[in-house]
């Protein structure tokens, strides 16, 4: 009985644990900050200004930054979680957020973010409000 009870806790340990490596494996292996979509819904009641909000987080790695992107018809709010970044935007300059700052990146400005630490991470969350969805959400520009 008790060798039973053993090899069920063995293989419980197994399956409990073995999608949460791959899942840590998965973010070692990872370059460039990692984006969750944790929000992404019609807006209703709005007209046609804005069709859709898109929300979500993203983990920026020490040194980690965004390719220099926009967003076709899209407004950006970005706002620093943890940590700081670092947000250029073309023709603008560059500003810092520490946690709890925000930024509003106006649609079709090209621009990227950046975690200059070389040693802590970096969290924010990122809303965008687009007019038009069936352009695409964002378009990586070669610099």
């Amino acid at each position: 009985m008790e060798l039973i009870r053993r090899e069920l806790l063995h293989l419980t340990g197994i399956v409990v644990t073995a999608p949460l490596m791959s899942k840590v494996a998965w973010a070692q292996g990872q370059a460039g900050p990692q984006l969750i979509q944790i929000l992404r819904k019609d807006l209703e009641g709005q007209g046609q200004a804005v069709q859709e909000t898109v929300g979500s987080v993203v983990d920026f790695g020490p040194n980690t930054a965004a390719p220099w992107h926009m967003h076709p018809g899209a407004q950006e709010l970005l706002h620093v979680i943890e940590g700081s970044l670092v947000v250029e935007i073309e023709g603008a300059g560059k500003a810092s957020l520490k946690a709890g700052e925000a930024r509003i990146i106006t649609a079709d400005l090209v621009h990227l973010a950046r975690n200059e630490s070389i040693s802590t991470m970096a969290k924010a969350l990122v809303v965008h409000s687009r007019a038009a969805k069936d352009k695409p959400l964002m378009v990586v520009v070669n610099k």
